[in-house]
């Protein structure tokens, strides 16, 4: 995956990507030193390792873990990360909050979440993805739970412009769909943590028969994006409450709805067309009064 590492902006979703594969140890520490308030230019490495209880060495360890070229970048990093506008938009739900301001941290969290997810987004992997979808002989999409329900909001979207999409939620029916692919298909797999098994596994046996694959996930790292041809991913920050999915769900619909924007651009008379084909069936469905 493309992620500048000269953009301040990335530097918190590249942090948060690399936290699962870290030892408790590990992010424990990277914790304390991004929760730091006093983190600027002047703190020393031997500040944080003893703050830590750990070794100056495993501090730049861990940078270097993380894709900085030591301490110093990384300190770099955070201080320019936190300089963002952006920076304090995410913030946990309290218990003397007011309904005014629980929708405010709600709506902030989705805020930051999109900005963060379009400063990482790979132009090349979008214009794969699209190219991919708009070729595809059969579009089957993958999800369990939540992720099931974007999936069939994207099928939703893209049957509206003529482009149908199968929709499947269940371990063996996804099972029974990858080996029925081939040269000319494509899996589009939907997984917030991107280690579902229950998806991976068809993944990998549609890849195994020829398939296109196309991952969305919050985990550039996770075993799904390793696996996939194509990697669009979206970025959350976690929280006790509302956990990284509430987020990451926005994130994931925009990143499709660009998808769906460029997709129907392609072939904008025909998609035009089978809009107002399928506005038309439903129109009658709608109450006027």
């Amino acid at each position: 995956m493309n992620m500048s590492f000269t953009d301040p902006r990335t530097v918190g979703p590249r942090i948060r990507m690399m936290m699962p594969y870290l030892t408790p140890l590990e992010a424990r520490v990277v914790e304390m030193m991004v929760g730091r308030r006093d983190f600027d230019e002047t703190t020393a490495l031997k500040t944080i390792a003893d703050d830590a209880g750990v070794s100056g060495a495993m501090i730049v360890k861990i940078a270097k873990k993380l894709g900085f070229s030591g301490f110093k970048d990384f300190r770099s990093g955070i201080v320019d990360y936190n300089r963002l506008p952006t920076a304090e938009l995410h913030q946990e739900i309290s218990p003397d909050d007011t309904s005014a301001e629980i929708a405010q941290k709600v709506f902030r969290t989705s805020i930051h979440a999109l900005e963060e997810t379009l400063s990482i987004l790979d132009p090349q992997a979008f214009d794969r993805a699209v190219e991919l979808i708009a070729k595809a002989r059969q579009r089957d999409f993958y999800g369990i739970g939540g992720s099931a329900q974007i999936a069939r909001d994207v099928a939703h979207k893209f049957l509206r412009i003529g482009v149908r999409c199968s929709v499947f939620d269940d371990a063996h029916m996804m099972l029974m769909s990858a080996a029925l692919l081939g040269e000319g298909d494509v899996v589009i797999a939907f997984s917030h943590s991107g280690t579902t098994t229950a998806v991976i596994e068809p993944v990998e046996l549609a890849r195994k028969r020829g398939a296109r694959t196309i991952a969305l996930t919050n985990y550039a790292t996770s075993p799904l994006a390793d696996i996939a041809d194509v990697v669009l991913c979206s970025t959350a920050q976690g929280s006790p409450l509302l956990g990284e999915n509430a987020a990451a769900r926005i994130a994931q619909l925009i990143i499709f709805d660009a998808v769906f924007a460029a997709v129907a651009q392609r072939d904008l008379a025909s998609a035009e067309r089978n809009l107002a084909a399928t506005m038309g069936a439903v129109k009658a469905k709608r109450r006027t009064s």
